[in-house]
């Protein structure tokens, strides 16, 4: 690090890289400099850092599927390409008959999680998703249900008429494992006016999550990002997940989810680009120190750039998926019929240097 150290002529981006090294945690401002002026291979560099000493060389995996239940869905973000009302050709709405035959499609594959997301359907409550939930731990005690962004889970607990304690309380009985990460967006308050303003607050959204890590139930964190926010709007976002995580440890993961500008009402912004999606994997590894893994979504930035993330702070690759996933395909990623083996991505994270990992859902290493 020394040697990095004489390289670096900007006086406050070796300081902030002396804080890196020294493992200190950086500040907001510090954060937002790093943004603003470190060049992508500084980034990379000091990235790595902090991810070798969460991860060390290891690159995670698993084999998974997704569930899409409904597009049918009471919000219509301006960012939103998954949305159709009703009657529209492209909207779909699964029974649980259909979607436990989907989970039997996988019977005879070694899958270990099924990621369960979609629309905010208007007529459904907590009981109707969690006798779901029911049904597939039925068919398959083993496998591990991460299901319901924290806005589906406010509209259905609270449709139900249960508190978000008492709701997630039900549903974990019902089959909970954990949830994913969505519905974040981005949280300064007058951005989600702009591009969300009929869901959730982001200080819901956050309470959603604090409630679920103190009742056992693991969840991941996501920001949307390449729209109308700025580098400001981003730490703001990253710094509320790191305090949270301070106060529940709860999080598993951190997925940057990038804005893609196709079928949307947004789609004039266009979309930022490969340097800007790396330096933001690299901020984010950085700056949220307290988070053990950062996530490249590869469905939705594509194979070649999920591989380059790994040097940029990324340690997790996702999964197999196995084409079951339609949000990003319809939103114009290039990705239209999501799908690796495991020997795929195995071969892309040692052609990137690192060792492949099986993994589960909470991360534990399978042989």
């Amino acid at each position: 690090m020394d040697d990095l150290l004489q390289y670096i002529d900007d006086k406050d981006l070796k300081l902030i890289a002396e804080k890196i090294s020294g493992n200190t945690r950086i500040t907001p401002e510090d954060g937002f400099l790093l943004f603003k002026k470190a060049d992508l291979a500084l980034l990379g560099l000091l990235a790595g850092i902090v991810r070798r000493k969460h991860n060390g060389n290891n690159a995670y995996f698993n084999r998974n599927f997704h569930i899409e239940p409904t597009n049918k869905c009471i919000y219509n973000c301006r960012f939103c390409s998954y949305h159709k009302p009703e009657g529209d050709p492209e909207s779909w709405e699964f029974s649980h008959d259909e979607m436990l035959d989907i989970v039997k499609r996988f019977d005879n594959k070694e899958v270990t999680e099924v990621h369960i997301v979609g629309g905010v359907h208007p007529s459904y409550d907590l009981h109707y998703w969690g006798s779901l939930l029911k049904k597939i731990k039925e068919h398959r005690p083993s496998l591990h249900v991460k299901a319901f962004s924290a806005v589906e889970l406010d509209y259905m607990i609270t449709k139900a008429g249960c508190t978000i304690e008492d709701g997630l309380k039900l549903l974990k009985e019902y089959g909970l494992d954990s949830i994913p990460g969505g519905g974040a967006e981005i949280f300064d308050e007058e951005l989600r006016k702009m591009i969300c303003d009929e869901k959730s607050s982001s200080e819901l959204w956050l309470t959603i999550h604090e409630t679920a890590h103190r009742n056992g139930i693991p969840s991941n964190a996501t920001m949307l990002y390449g729209h109308i926010e700025n580098y400001k709007h981003r730490i703001d976002h990253l710094d509320r997940l790191r305090e949270l995580q301070d106060k529940t440890n709860g999080f598993n993961a951190f997925i940057p989810l990038k804005y893609k500008k196709s079928n949307n009402s947004m789609s004039y912004i266009g979309e930022v680009s490969i340097i800007e999606d790396l330096r933001n994997y690299a901020v984010s590894r950085i700056y949220l120190d307290n988070f053990p893994h950062i996530k490249a979504y590869w469905p939705m930035i594509g194979k070649e750039s999920a591989q380059l993330s790994l040097s940029f702070g990324v340690d997790d690759m996702d999964g197999t998926i196995d084409d079951t996933t339609r949000i990003y395909s319809m939103a114009g990623s290039k990705e239209g019929n999501p799908a690796m083996t495991t020997d795929e991505i195995c071969q892309l994270i040692r052609e990137a240097g690192f060792t492949p990992v099986e993994r589960d859902s909470l991360y534990n290493p399978i042989s």
